[in-house]
This record gives structure tokens, sequence and C-alpha cells, in this order.
């Protein structure tokens, strides 16, 4: 949504997000506390959700 996002911050997802290789599904309002950035691409960012280190898409998190 145009903020820019910093290692370390927090998002919240805005979608049900089903996690490749696990039957894991990210609910919506999730927080993802203390996100990384990937270097190599900036529309992609890793958290843990629910204790699974995950790399979530920027288009599905919004920052708080």
């Amino acid at each position: 949504n145009g903020n820019i996002l910093e290692a370390g911050d927090t998002v919240v997802l805005i979608k049900d997000l089903k996690v490749k290789g696990t039957s894991m599904v990210a609910k919506q309002g999730t927080a993802v506390r203390r996100i990384s950035l990937d270097h190599e691409n900036s529309t992609y960012i890793e958290g843990k959700v629910d204790g699974q280190q995950i790399v979530i898409i920027t288009d599905y998190v919004k920052k708080i």
C-alpha cells in the first residue's frame, strides 16, 4: 500500500495464504513480527508465522 518496509518491521497478512510444502494456511490478520528483507528481490520478505519461517510476497501484507 505504498509504505516502505524495513527489516524488523511488523506486518499483517491481508489475505489467507497457503504455505507451499506444508498443509499450513497463514490466516488473514496474522501478525508477522521482525521481518527480514530479501536483498535479491524486493517483492519478498521473510518472517515467522506460527513458529515457521516463510517467505511472503509483499503484495499480501500491510505495515502496522
